[in-house]
């Protein structure tokens, strides 16, 4: 096919016009050009309508309703069909496609409530998620103990039975209508706390200078203040949006303080000593049990060190975003994965009403021998009403069907906050949001490489702790100057980015890298206290005592940084994972990528031991299989303190004092 036949496919099947093409150094590759330009409205006029994610029911809010019910009745008779039937192997293949329906539309949903622009979508999606989450929370299995006995053989069953388990399903019928209520609270504080922790703050635009204004969001006679604008060059900027984002919400403390009492009590209900006891179960690090030493408070540089890195190694952040154009970004992904794994992840034209936004993006997910292996949709660039953070949903998990003997293809959704191309240049990342680009595209193909028998233990469906691996270790990629060297070109003149620069960025991820470890520390000590043993106290002076014992910064008054810590949710009592994620990535990437991050027998062999079981296999076995040896709890401190350099972090407190 010719270049200029090449051309006229991508911008007829792939809907992109190459306005930004017009260089003289170099062409974008098809995923380069899906990112690097804006996506060419097609008339959808004569395309049906194929629904959210090709549901033919999601053309409209209404469909929820029917793909709930239809989800349910279907639950029904395989629930009866379990109990009607004596053990055997179908019991679980039944399990997981019990599982899966529930799951195909729960997630979905999950997605929905929080992402789609149209409020009738997020409402139908919400609804849908509670109607499910109390179905499920009040009991869909008998407690038939010969099934229970048989079950247990297998791993994926140990893991629905555990699932089971946590929910009471063993409780007496009295105590099992408590803990329903429990669940079903539950569901809406979880809901209440993590749409609250996401909304900005106001202040009046005379309480705060007017030259800083510029810097913020307006609504009429107030400054909206959404984040903590850690990366501003401007102190005073800084310093503002520090504490009044951070500014007690009344109502938002109320809800946290409730959801940690109910978790705990509903723990405590099905048998466990607290909820932190609860949730690691199963886990790498199996119980609870912090083991810190505590800390001396140091100097308060808390609105500063955000851009000391900058400061002290050149790296201001315009300098390097040039060379990290959105499309260079995901063309040094696809190269890497090419390497790798043998993938390559390619631009797709979503249907009519496939996607939620015109700006999101489909990629499918081809591997050179096997074929396609999922999808990936990149909802990637800011809009109103869209939370921050950045996050990785599974829509639908793989799994191999057994009524029809297909395999059932990975679905996921990656979501950032990234700034729109504009007229002149493509979005341009700062290195932060690279590094989170492919800390996120880790996650997702944990999700694509594995090949699981069930969908209840696909992907990312496994251990919370182990869950991080994949995606940090991706960020050691992303900062190695042998694999950015792949991708990184200036986006106007072609050149590469000079590892004079990467060395730079590289160093000073050692600033203050110290007091980021130290800072993780007291994040996941203090959610160990919220879910330990209940305390007659304020979560604030909870976390007042926390940041003294365990941070070297003291608590700054008049601030609730819990209530921006969304993290409660999803990671309530694992918040430690991150750490020991770290640890691992940490040995893996030394052992293994450190001498040839491009090494297609070291990418088999990681896909082999760590990517392919999802949750099926046990955390550690995975490790010790990649690592080829069992690690020691000195190995696990020794990853977490071998990248930093106590000689920058001297510097740091020094330039304090």
């Amino acid at each position: 096919m010719s270049a200029c036949k090449r051309l006229l496919y991508i911008v007829k099947h792939r809907g992109i016009w190459p306005s930004i093409w017009r260089r003289n150094v170099t062409t974008w590759s098809p995923v380069g050009a899906a990112f690097n330009a804006k996506p060419h409205r097609r008339l959808e006029l004569f395309e049906k309508n194929v629904g959210l994610f090709g549901v033919p029911e999601l053309s409209s809010p209404a469909g929820f309703e029917v793909t709930t019910k239809r989800a349910l009745k279907d639950t029904q008779e395989l629930v009866d069909k379990v109990c009607s039937s004596p053990p055997g192997a179908v019991t679980v293949e039944t399990f997981d496609q019990l599982s899966d329906g529930l799951c195909k539309v729960a997630d979905l949903a999950d997605f929905v409530k929080v992402a789609h622009p149209d409020p009738s979508f997020r409402e139908a999606a919400e609804k849908t998620c509670i109607e499910i989450g109390t179905v499920v929370e009040n009991g869909i299995l008998h407690n038939d103990s010969s099934l229970i006995c048989w079950i247990t053989k297998t791993k994926v069953a140990e893991l629905f039975m555990f699932d089971f388990a946590i929910s009471g399903i063993h409780l007496d019928e009295k105590l099992r209508k408590e803990a329903v209520k429990l669940h079903v609270k539950l569901l809406d504080l979880n809901n209440e706390f993590l749409m609250g922790s996401h909304l900005p703050n106001r202040i009046a635009k005379s309480a705060i200078p007017e030259y800083i204004h510029c810097h913020f969001a307006t609504e009429g006679s107030f400054i909206q203040i959404g984040g903590l604008h850690a990366e501003s060059s401007n102190d005073l900027v800084r310093e503002v949006a520090y504490r009044i984002f951070l500014y007690p919400n009344a109502d938002l403390m109320e809800c946290l303080e409730e959801l940690l009492k109910c978790r705990n009590k509903l723990a405590k209900l099905v048998g466990y000593e607290s909820y932190a006891h609860r949730a690691l179960q199963g886990t790498m690090a199996k119980t609870p049990g912090i083991m810190l030493p505590p800390l001396s408070p140091n100097n308060d540089f808390h609105f500063n060190y955000g851009v000391l890195r900058a400061e002290r190694y050149n790296i201001e952040p315009s300098l390097y975003s040039p060379y990290f154009s959105l499309g260079s970004c995901m063309e040094g992904l696809n190269s890497l994965f090419t390497k790798l794994y043998g993938v390559s992840i390619m631009s797709e034209h979503p249907s009519a009403g496939e996607v939620w936004n015109d700006d999101v993006r489909k990629l499918a997910v081809v591997h050179e021998t096997e074929g396609l292996l999922g999808y990936i949709y990149c909802d990637f660039f800011h809009r109103a009403n869209k939370p921050h953070q950045d996050c990785h949903f599974t829509i639908r998990g793989g799994r191999q069907c057994q009524e029809s003997g297909q395999y059932q293809l990975p679905v996921v959704v990656l979501m950032l906050s990234l700034p729109h191309p504009t007229k002149s240049a493509p979005t341009l990342l700062t290195p932060s949001m690279m590094e989170n680009l492919f800390h996120e595209m880790g996650h997702a193909m944990h999700s694509m490489l594995g090949r699981t028998r069930y969908q209840h233990i696909t992907g990312t469906r496994c251990a919370t702790d182990f869950a991080e691996v994949p995606s940090i270790l991706m960020e050691y990629f992303a900062t190695d100057y042998r694999v950015v060297n792949q991708f990184a070109r200036h986006y106007q003149t072609g050149q590469p980015l000079p590892q004079s620069m990467v060395a730079r960025l590289c160093e000073s991820k050692k600033v203050c890298g110290a007091a980021d470890t130290q800072l993780q520390i007291f994040y996941s000590a203090l959610d160990q206290m919220y879910h330990g043993k209940p305390q007659n106290r304020s979560t604030t002076d909870i976390l007042k005592d926390m940041q003294h014992k365990f941070y070297g910064l003291p608590y700054t008054p008049n601030t609730a940084w819990q209530l921006r810590f969304s993290h409660l949710i999803g990671y309530g009592a694992k918040y430690y994972s991150y750490l020991m994620s770290r640890a691992v990535a940490s040995m893996v990437w030394k052992q293994c990528f450190v001498q040839d991050p491009l090494n297609r027998d070291m990418g088999e062999r990681y896909r082999r031991e760590m990517l392919a079981h999802g949750g099926g296999k046990e955390p550690m076995l995975m490790v010790e299989g990649m690592l080829q040896r069992q690690p020691t709890i000195e190995d696990f401190v020794d990853a977490l303190v071998t990248d930093l350099n106590p000689d920058f972090e001297t510097f740091i407190m020094d330039s304090t004092s």
